[in-house]
């Protein structure tokens, strides 16, 4: 296909972005085109816009960035053989090597050169995007193009609440950002017993206790730790699921953890956090687990059956929707953190 498309483009290294015309990107015989329907804000979009220290050591711009989308293929190369022309689909973001110690064991998560679209790829902030096709997953027909566009992330908070058992658990989620109230209504659908949402802003804790939290925790009218313990009978939380990235949060949620428990982190702190290892993870007995991506693709079948059966909503924290051309709206909101998830149409 050729031609101009719209694109929001990091177009400098600095804060913002643009809205500009490129090229629509030619298809290699190994991948597809797809026309964006809709396309979600990720937190790493905000580190990108706001050009944090993260975006400076990684992006190269200018480029076309995100990367959680959903839309229809529209061109498929000669050597694709898994989807076809007209295809609803939305796609791991994470391109991988297949030839790494890593990959060959199955492990292509922590591929060791992995490649993330919109961050060292062209990305789908645009009318457009080109993509291999075994990145590609297939939606069913039903499923909304906003809600399609939300299962990259929700993938993260899958992972990150099912990497260990949580039936019949406590779980703690610190941090209510998208993927950590996605967290949430996984961890309630998962069957735990107490899901106990925490974070500074009391609108995003509404949208967790929205999406099924059985207590939230504003860590600034309280002491976090005091009140998991209230709630726990003084023994502390049998899960953690950590998306703040704060290094307060963090040793929190080591100090409400439970002999014996789990602490998933999927957070990325943007400096080194002090943690006392010797009584708060050795002394414990903690499994700490460092979270990356989604299981390809065994947590992509999890989202979709998810989605599918019903058993996770995640309609309640898609907040806002804005065309393309609005892109600042959206990002401002996130960047204010007045919202859930923002969905941009092309």
């Amino acid at each position: 296909m050729n031609g101009k498309m719209k694109a929001i483009v990091k177009h400098q290294r600095g804060y913002g972005a643009e809205l500009q015309m490129i090229d629509i990107p030619k298809i290699k015989e190994d991948e597809v085109l797809i026309k964006v329907k809709a396309t979600s804000i990720c937190g790493t979009d905000v580190h990108i816009y706001t050009w944090d220290e993260w975006s400076q050591s990684r992006v190269n711009p200018p480029y076309a960035f995100g990367h959680e989308f959903a839309g229809e293929i529209v061109e498929v190369g000669s050597k694709v053989n898994n989807v076809q022309l007209g295809d609803q689909v939305s796609a791991e973001t994470h391109i991988v090597c297949y030839k790494c110690p890593q990959c060959l064991q199955g492990d292509y998560h922590i591929c060791k050169d992995t490649k993330i679209i919109g961050v060292d790829t062209q990305g789908c902030f645009a009318e457009y995007v080109a993509l291999p096709a075994v990145n590609v997953w297939k939606n069913p027909k039903e499923m909304p193009y906003d809600v399609a566009s939300v299962q990259e992330p929700m993938g993260n908070a899958v992972h990150t609440v099912l990497a260990g058992d949580v039936t019949g658990k406590s779980v703690a989620v610190i941090g209510c950002g998208p993927i950590g109230i996605m967290a949430v209504g996984v961890a309630k659908a998962a069957g735990a017993s107490q899901v106990i949402a925490i974070d500074l802003n009391e609108y995003r804790l509404d949208l967790a206790t929205k999406m099924g939290a059985t207590t939230v925790i504003n860590a600034k009218e309280a002491n976090p730790v005091e009140e998991v313990m209230k709630l726990t009978d003084g023994h502390g939380v049998e899960v953690v699921c950590e998306m703040s990235g704060h290094p307060i949060a963090m040793n929190q949620g080591f100090k409400m953890i439970t002999n014996g428990g789990r602490v998933s982190i999927l957070s990325l702190p943007v400096r080194p956090v002090e943690l006392d290892i010797t009584n708060d993870i050795v002394f414990k007995g903690v499994t700490v687990q460092g979270i990356t991506g989604r299981k390809m693709y065994s947590t992509w079948q999890q989202v979709s059956s998810l989605l599918k059966s019903g058993q996770v909503d995640v309609k309640p924290m898609i907040t806002h929707h804005f065309p393309l051309e609005e892109f600042e709206k959206g990002f401002d909101l996130m960047i204010s953190g007045q919202c859930g998830k923002v969905v941009l149409h092309p």
